[in-house]
């Protein structure tokens, strides 16, 4: 995947509006929780000079910045967003040459690497490996069996929510229907959380910690470098 392809909506309109929409649409208080769990565990480094991948509309970037991290994004087409203003790389993932992003102390990489075939997110993450970065955070979809139960009790109010998903058995990816959609997810069919951790160990990154984020349904690693197996 080397440009943006034709016809997808991934990238930014020309409409301030559709812009705004799309920003509320995307950060919705579902997805929210999952983009604050990515700083929490950066957290628990000591990095301060990070590369995020896949910024999309900039929220984390936005909370990076306030932060203090210096932080640059990287993505396959331009940036999509005019604040805050970092460093923005235009590359392709599967092309990434590690010695041009060498200096950063962590990465980011959340809900990225399902849009690319496993064996091409296999190589990523070993091109991460190489360009030095101490720590990665990375995050998939999860489509394994996910409960979630949550109740808020107050004088005269009560609020409750409870997420169940079933595990994906019988739905297919297509590819084709969508070039920037997932290609596969762990938990669904032959790509179990075992093969993912041990693609992580293979690349050369040791898991400090999982995560599995709610409510939407996702697994996030906080790994640290390792020797490459």
């Amino acid at each position: 995947m080397s440009a943006v392809p034709e016809g997808t909506t991934m990238y930014r309109r020309a409409d301030p509006a559709a812009n705004r929409a799309e920003w509320h649409r995307y950060y919705s208080p579902k997805r929210s929780p999952h983009q604050h769990a990515q700083l929490e565990l950066l957290g628990r480094t000591e990095a301060r000079r990070v590369l995020e991948i896949g910024p999309y509309l900039g929220y984390v970037t936005a909370l990076l910045d306030n932060a203090g991290y210096a932080v640059e994004t990287l993505d396959l087409g331009p940036r999509q967003f005019a604040r805050p203003e970092v460093p923005h790389h235009a590359c392709d993932l599967t092309a990434l040459d590690p010695a041009r992003f060498a200096g950063f102390d962590a990465v980011l990489c959340c809900e990225t690497l399902e849009h690319l075939p496993f064996a091409a997110a296999r190589d990523v993450l070993r091109r991460l490996h190489a360009t030095g970065a101490a720590h990665l955070v990375v995050s998939v979809p999860w489509s394994g069996l996910h409960l979630w139960l949550a109740v808020q009790v107050a004088p005269g109010w009560l609020r409750s929510a409870l997420h169940l998903k079933w595990p994906r058995r019988f739905s297919r990816f297509v590819p084709e229907a969508d070039p920037l959609g997932h290609k596969w997810e762990v938990g669904y069919r032959g790509t179990s959380l075992a093969a993912w951790e041990g693609a992580l160990a293979a690349a050369g990154w040791r898991v400090r910690e999982r995560v599995f984020t709610t409510p939407t349904r996702s697994i996030m690693h906080l790994c640290d470098r390792a020797e490459v197996r």
